[in-house]
């Protein structure tokens, strides 16, 4: 294992979000009762068709309107995705101490939250460690986390995991490859870091209810470490435009809806930088549907972003993170990504409808367990009481810290639930 430092000069300059939450003047369709994207969704022209045969046809003459058949797909996906699986050394260790000191339980951590990933057909997370037990358990700044966590967050409902992210070279190649094994030996769908430059190449894609997905991630830095060209693995940098311009096209021509995960933002800002309002309209202009963004280790606005084409794609700028440690007083704050994606399945048109950003609080408590902190759990915001807020180690981590964070969110989109 051979691992090489390059400086990388982190973007500091946090920008007006103007341009972004213009946006937020766009009105969406209430669909919640698509949100399992289980329901068959009728076309506009079956619908007429079957009220116009009401409407001329005899009771006595009227032929039996059937059911759509088990096997027509509802071309309906409801899709989840979260922020940064950031795996600190409280968090696992404490799941030590709750399987007896025998085995690592991560059932507490996630128990508040995994109630969102019921009846959800597609769940996207950003694993921001690395997840194998051929390395550490290892913590800040250099995380590999134990298989037992990716066990259990497949285990509630994550069916795709991007590995986008500035921590994939934490162990160098050995460390990815060994991390890529993991993830594959559970089936799952898994993009963003590969095993190599052809492997780079093979787009990742899933269909779901007649619709086709494809995803693709990009990461603006790994920390000052590289692959050398003789290692075997495999990550894209969001500087190589022009790769990640051939790939977004590729995409766009094999799928319905092209997922890009992006591992931008200036660490602890709230506000878009220059690197996150440049590329989300590049992205859409070369093909992609849904933008994913991840890295600031706090929320960021969302918003739609007006397609080519005439339709809309989405971005989520920053998720924040899905749980943590930190103790930056934004960092506790990340959001749930939620919506229903929706295909005509004449025109081939996608729409996104019942777009949501759930707020959730990742929560811990003073220290414990020789050291570490204890409680490192992860909340909706809407469960957060008083009581949490003033147990929370967090020195001055009140309510007004979260609502600033939310104030990011354009109101149409936020959802407290």
């Amino acid at each position: 294992m051979r691992i090489k430092a390059r400086k990388f000069t982190a973007l500091l300059c946090a920008v007006v979000m103007t341009a972004c939450t213009g946006c937020a003047k766009l009105g969406i369709k209430d669909t919640d009762g698509l949100d399992n994207g289980k329901e068959p969704r009728l076309t506009a022209k079956t619908a007429k068709s079957a009220d116009s045969e009401k409407a001329v046809t005899p009771d006595e003459d009227r032929a039996e309107i059937l059911p759509i058949p088990e096997d027509q797909p509802s071309y309906v996906v409801s899709l989840l995705c979260a922020g940064d699986n950031l795996v600190h050394d409280n968090i696992y260790n404490e799941a030590w101490h709750r399987g007896g000191d025998t085995h690592y339980d991560f059932t507490y951590a996630y128990q508040n939250v995994e109630k969102y990933l019921d009846g959800t057909d597609i769940a996207i997370l950003n694993q921001e460690t690395l997840v194998t037990d051929d390395f550490g358990p290892s913590s800040y700044p250099m995380f590999a986390t134990p298989t037992a966590n990716g066990d259990h967050i497949v285990d509630i409902g994550f069916n795709v995991i991007s590995m986008s992210n500035n921590h994939v070279l934490d162990m160098g190649s050995d460390g990815l490859i060994s991390s890529l094994d993991y993830w594959d030996s559970k089936g799952i769908t898994h993009y963003g870091a590969y095993r190599s430059a052809e492997d780079a190449e093979n787009i990742r894609t899933m269909e779901v209810n007649g619709i086709t997905f494809a995803f693709l991630g990009y990461m603006e830095h790994t920390n000052g470490y590289y692959l050398d060209d003789s290692e075997p693995g495999k990550v894209i940098y969001l500087d190589e435009e022009d790769i990640i311009e051939r790939q977004v096209r590729a995409a766009d021509e094999i799928a319905d809806v092209v997922v890009v995960s992006c591992h931008f933002g200036t660490e602890i800002f709230n506000e878009l930088n220059d690197m996150q309002m440049d590329m989300a309209p590049k992205l859409v202009e070369w093909g992609a549907d849904l933008i994913i963004g991840t890295q600031a280790h706090t929320v960021s606005t969302c918003g739609y972003i007006d397609k080519p084409d005439g339709g809309k794609a989405f971005c989520y700028y920053g998720l924040g993170n899905f749980i943590s440690t930190m103790y930056d007083l934004r960092s506790p704050v990340g959001i749930i990504g939620k919506l229903n994606v929706i295909k005509d399945p004449e025109s081939g048109a996608v729409s996104f409808e019942n777009v949501k950003a759930i707020p959730i609080i990742s929560h811990f408590e003073a220290e414990s367990y020789d050291g570490d902190w204890y409680n490192c759990t992860e909340y909706p915001y809407k469960d957060y009481t008083d009581e949490l807020f003033e147990r929370n180690y967090i020195e001055g981590f009140d309510r007004q810290c979260v609502e600033d964070c939310l104030s990011y969110i354009p109101e149409e989109f936020l959802s407290i639930e």
